[in-house]
């Protein structure tokens, strides 16, 4: 592990308020590897040897069933996947594999556990964060429950709108056909909500999104704290 990125792992709200030498074991025990493009990480029903930190590049987390596939998150620097199995010593519910070009910590679940239980202050931390976890999986349900393809569209786009300072010009994050994957749709009904989306102020060309009605798209989408917001 290079030495830069230990401060970084260290940083995370995970490991911050943790004791020293916990830390220094986890680190101890922990591996970096670089991986490529479109490599298969983890494997849902596989048990849960390692956990996960992202240090450069992306990961898609998606899910298998009866010859379908869904993106379910993605994840980017810095941070972990998939705590909640390494904690409970359970298989993976979701798989993983890199989107890009990316660098890995592994830190073996059994000193996480080991850890959990001796060390309060990530305990507490453990416990924060898979509270997080469990919150932004509700909100996600909503958003695809509760909302039309053009109404999830809608407030993806001023999410990421939000995340780029307000910026009225911005590429997409995912391609069309994992973004279709992520909000609930197949690629065709994503390409009818983006001609539906032209009368609200919205023009996709490519990856590159413009807005040039942000009122028109904020009535359309009426976003909510309680869906869109994953930092409460």
């Amino acid at each position: 592990m290079r030495d830069n990125d230990v401060p970084e792992i260290r940083s995370l709200p995970l490991f911050q308020e943790m004791e020293d030498e916990n830390f220094e074991a986890l680190i101890r025990g922990a591996y970096v590897q670089t991986f490529p493009p479109q490599v298969e990480l983890i494997t849902e029903g596989d048990p849960a040897d390692f956990l996960h930190v992202v240090i450069s590049g992306s990961v898609e987390l998606f899910a298998a069933w009866n010859r379908r596939q869904t993106t379910m998150a993605t994840v980017r620097p810095i941070s972990t996947f998939i705590l909640a199995a390494t904690i409970k010593d359970a298989p993976y519910l979701m798989s993983a594999r890199t989107m890009e070009k990316s660098r890995l910590v592994l830190i073996p679940s059994m000193d996480v556990r080991d850890v959990f239980e001796t060390d309060s202050r990530f305990a507490r931390a453990v416990v924060s964060e898979l509270a997080q976890c469990y919150r932004s999986v509700v909100k996600n349900t909503k958003d695809l429950k509760l909302r039309s393809s053009i109404e999830r569209l809608a407030n993806y786009i001023l999410r990421i709108h939000m995340t780029h300072d307000r910026a009225m010009q911005f590429d997409l994050k995912l391609e069309k056909r994992r973004l279709a994957s992520f909000l609930g749709m197949t690629s065709e009904n994503l390409s009818r909500a983006i001609k539906s989306l032209r009368p609200y102020g919205v023009e996709i060309d490519g990856q590159r999104v413009t807005i040039t009605d942000l009122a028109d798209l904020e009535q359309l989408a009426k976003p909510s704290p309680l869906i869109d917001d994953y930092s409460i």
